[in-house]
């Protein structure tokens, strides 16, 4: 027992002197500034519409589509994009990016739905517990689908649901990325990947080309790149004509975007080792940062390490299907102050039901007010008007001063937000395009 207390102890103090990067403040007024610049358009929007209110941001969402594409279409070929609805599945989103030539990457029968009603000619569906009804409707429109099998149940199931139809389908197998904890959910892993193809060949109406993976919360492209790695070797010990019927290689998305993740204090390892120790949060702590490589940087490492231990064993075409990358920067968040309790403390009129989950406790994102801009930063708690205390959008905000009525900007809210908001004490505010 000593030693094992010691042990702890020890990794303790490690947690407690692990430095996390801070973000720079210069880099920071970079980013606030161009919001403000459009704050005046923001306030008209407000005006028109009330607050709370999402602005959907189709100009920054077109911009993100065409730098993706020209950093992958110039270090792979052939490459085909497509947009993982369950980031945001707004139907505008998922129109714009079909305008831009996107593929849609569905998880669920509703989404599916969706792709097809907007017209969608190139659909993956994928994801864990594909019911018999969604699979049916999958099937029903096998022109425009290719469903990523998820395990060997689905399989079966996908057999005896073709083989009445008479449909021959167009399949993907998904494998595990990672074999313990719950990422094991998903796909099969890799040692069954001869198996499972075998299998499915013995129904004429599937036809499997594809494997499919998928590794999130990418900040480099390294776990990747170690997937890659492995699954060449697994390439390499295939029969030849297995080999030979690799068509397409999904290869995720799951790119983090290259403003990194900015956290509180309270969210570094050493943050939480002082919770729950029972300390005060340190105050007026900087704001901290995980850095993440440029999107050009991901397509150019990830292009060389397909080179090296995918290509030579078979070419095909490779797919990406992000969702963070890409609609993280499409929508943001006009608040309102309703009530100041204190010189440091003020309520607005939107809970953060609006985005789903209580993020802004650990993750850091600039809160600016509009009615009042400047480019300092001052300490407020700024909270939501739920009964929980939970309710947090942030404990600094940028302008002038604040005071009830001053509309509030929360930018870059497209990712992981609208797609989880719930319908909780308060109504969910409406969606202007801008």
């Amino acid at each position: 027992m000593p030693n094992a207390i010691s042990d702890l102890q020890q990794s303790i103090a490690g947690l407690l002197t692990r430095p996390v990067p801070t973000l720079p403040h210069e880099e920071l007024i970079k980013f606030v500034i161009p919001f403000f610049a459009q704050g005046h358009h923001y306030l008209e929007l407000a005006h028109t519409h009330g607050s709370p209110l999402y602005l959907l941001d189709n100009p920054a969402l077109s911009a993100r589509a065409g730098r993706l594409k020209a950093a992958f279409e110039k270090a792979i070929s052939p490459v085909s994009f497509y947009f993982a609805v369950k980031s945001n599945h707004h139907p505008e989103i998922a129109r714009t990016l079909l305008e831009a030539r996107f593929g849609l990457d569905v998880s669920s029968g509703l989404e599916l739905g969706m792709a097809l009603d907007l017209g969608a000619q190139d659909i993956v569906f994928s994801g864990p517990g594909k019911r018999d009804d969604e699979l049916a409707l999958a099937i029903e429109h096998a022109d425009q689908v290719v469903i990523l099998m998820d395990s060997w149940g689905e399989l079966q199931r996908v057999k005896t649901m073709v083989a009445t139809s008479h449909r021959t389908i167009h399949c993907g197998v998904r494998l595990t990325a990672g074999a313990d904890g719950l990422w094991r959910k998903f796909g099969i892993p890799m040692e069954e990947l001869a198996g499972f193809w075998h299998a499915a060949n013995q129904c004429d109406h599937i036809h499997l080309s594809g494997l499919q993976f998928h590794i999130s919360w990418n900040l480099s492209p390294q776990p990747q790149i170690a997937f890659i790695e492995k699954l060449g070797q697994t390439l390499a010990a295939l029969p030849a004509r297995l080999k030979r019927s690799l068509e397409f290689i999904d290869i995720g998305g799951g790119y983090w975007p290259e403003q990194g993740e900015w956290l509180h204090p309270g969210a570094t390892p050493a943050g939480r080792v002082r919770e729950a120790l029972g300390e005060p949060p340190q105050p007026q702590a900087p704001h901290h940062r995980l850095p993440a490589a440029p999107i050009e940087d991901f397509a150019d490492q990830l292009a060389a390490a397909l080179e090296t231990h995918i290509f030579p064993i078979q070419p095909c075409r490779i797919c990406i299907e992000p969702g963070r990358w890409i609609s993280h920067p499409a929508m943001h968040l006009l608040i309102s102050v309703v009530d100041k309790k204190a010189p440091d403390l003020v309520i607005t009129d939107a809970g953060t039901n609006t985005v789903g989950w209580e993020r802004f406790e650990s993750d850091y994102f600039p809160v600016l007010n509009l009615s009042r801009p400047a480019l300092t930063e001052h300490p407020c708690h700024i909270l939501g008007s739920l009964c929980t205390p939970h309710d947090v959008w942030g404990y600094f905000y940028f302008g002038e001063a604040i005071e009830p009525g001053d509309v509030l900007l929360i930018p870059t809210q497209g990712a992981y937000t609208y797609s989880l908001r719930q319908n909780f004490i308060k109504p969910l505010p409406e969606v202007a395009v801008l």
